[in-house]
């Protein structure tokens, strides 16, 4: 079971994932579901992507995060 290091709150994870570069110049960034629901609860994550605008999508045990406000469009 995945844990957080001794300091490392769920509040310093979400911070720590949403400045990194990749987020910071509005890539792309993806995280296993299994850690998120362990390390910050699903809901403490999605309130944290609607106060940033940001959008996410599910598959395969992977969330994908698109780091800008741009709409997102499944192709297929």
């Amino acid at each position: 079971m995945t844990q957080l290091s001794p300091g490392l709150s769920p509040e310093r994870w979400l911070y720590q994932l949403f400045s990194s570069r990749a987020a910071c110049e509005g890539w792309v960034i993806r995280r296993q579901t299994r850690d998120v629901e362990r390390l910050v609860r699903r809901t403490q994550f999605e309130t944290e992507l609607a106060r940033r605008g940001f959008h996410a999508v599910e598959n395969g045990g992977q969330i994908v995060i698109f780091c800008n406000q741009e709409p997102v469009r499944v192709i297929r």
